[in-house]
């Protein structure tokens, strides 16, 4: 479990494909605190660590994963926005987030809002994912409030020290981000699916 409180933001030093899977390395200050099997979210993704080596450690991307996010699309000096899991008994600043991704989203606007950043991003609702005004999303990981909730796509706005402290300030529109959807939504949102399906 995670909060969506970005702590670091690593950078990728190696892609290594092997058969379907993608063992991605990444650079960063917090690498000599992690252990192996240590669960980390990578741009919202939860992946397993599998090797440290000084200041650069390595995780692993199956075929799903890389189907259902923008990991796939990762290239040498990217940054990711990383965040390891919560502990019991801590403050939990953002919102409950899995790290389990639910379906990636393309970024359509970005406004200079004078002192912060207003993005959109639009979404495939065929998936049945919803956003509500002022409600949690998880972008790349990044805990944020919904603006301009509508069927296909949102809004965020994003402050100076979001900005600067994730990968926030390298996005483009056109580029591809993971959504994690609030979790108590989803729930709410399969039980009307469904009560309507009973309905009938």
């Amino acid at each position: 479990m995670f909060t969506g409180i970005i702590e670091d933001t690593g950078l990728v030093t190696l892609l290594d494909h092997e058969l379907e899977n993608l063992h991605i390395s990444i650079k960063s200050r917090l690498a000599t605190e992690l252990k192996i099997d240590q669960s980390v979210a990578h741009n919202g993704v939860c992946l397993t660590v599998v090797n440290i080596n000084n200041d650069e450690y390595t995780v692993t991307a199956i075929k799903e994963t890389l189907d259902k996010t923008n990991l796939g699309a990762l290239k040498i000096n990217d940054q990711v926005n990383i965040e390891r899991a919560m502990k019991l008994g801590d403050r939990l600043d953002g919102h409950m987030v899995q790290g389990h991704v639910d379906q990636t989203a393309q970024c359509t606007q970005i406004e200079d809002a004078n002192g912060s950043w207003v993005f959109t991003f639009s979404y495939d609702a065929s998936l049945n994912n919803v956003t509500i005004e002022k409600g949690s999303i998880t972008i790349n990981g990044t805990s944020l409030t919904v603006v301009n909730s509508k069927t296909d796509s949102f809004s965020v706005a994003i402050i100076p020290y979001t900005f600067e402290h994730t990968n926030f300030n390298r996005l483009q529109i056109g580029d591809m981000v993971n959504l994690e959807f609030d979790v108590l939504g989803k729930y709410v949102a399969r039980l009307l699916q469904k009560k309507e399906r009973e309905q009938f």
